[in-house]
């Protein structure tokens, strides 16, 4: 049995949606401008938010895809509002994006930077004894480096 939706009932799924894409575009606003200040405190600090707030925007999208044919009876004015709000969460979520994979990239960078200068560090500094009882350089250049890596 379909369930019949009165103009109430899209008007209140609209802004229901409306109200989700607003809190998360706040969201992505203050995690971009945490991740280009390089706060990575702030970050960590709205994930949880941000994991909450994804759920909630992927449930109103696959809502509204599975409802769509009842949806386009509501007004161009909310339409429209929609549109905007939805572009604007796009342009965030597109920024956010580039950010976090420079903010990856970068400390991937940096972490593969460190573990060359201790392999090479390691290299030059190590010694052991050789055959005659006398000091050798040791190749260090195949140890094993752990480094516990966070974004």
């Amino acid at each position: 049995m379909e369930q019949e939706f009165s103009p109430a009932d899209i008007n209140t799924k609209i802004n229901e949606y409306k109200e989700v894409i607003m809190h998360f575009a706040a969201l992505l606003e203050n995690e971009n401008q945490a991740l280009r200040a390089y706060n990575i405190d702030a970050v960590t600090a709205l994930l949880e938010e941000k994991t909450k707030l994804v759920t909630s925007y992927r449930a109103m999208v696959a809502y509204f895809i599975k409802n769509q044919e009842k949806f386009k009876t509501a007004d161009n004015e909310a339409k429209q509002s929609l549109k905007e709000l939805s572009l604007k969460l796009d342009a965030l979520m597109k920024e956010n994006d580039a950010l976090l994979k420079t903010k990856m990239e970068t400390s991937r960078t940096v972490m593969d930077s460190i573990v060359r200068l201790v392999k090479v560090t390691s290299a030059s500094s190590s010694t052991s004894y050789g055959a005659q009882g006398k000091y050798t350089p040791v190749d260090n250049t195949q140890n094993a480096l752990a480094v516990n890596r966070t974004l």
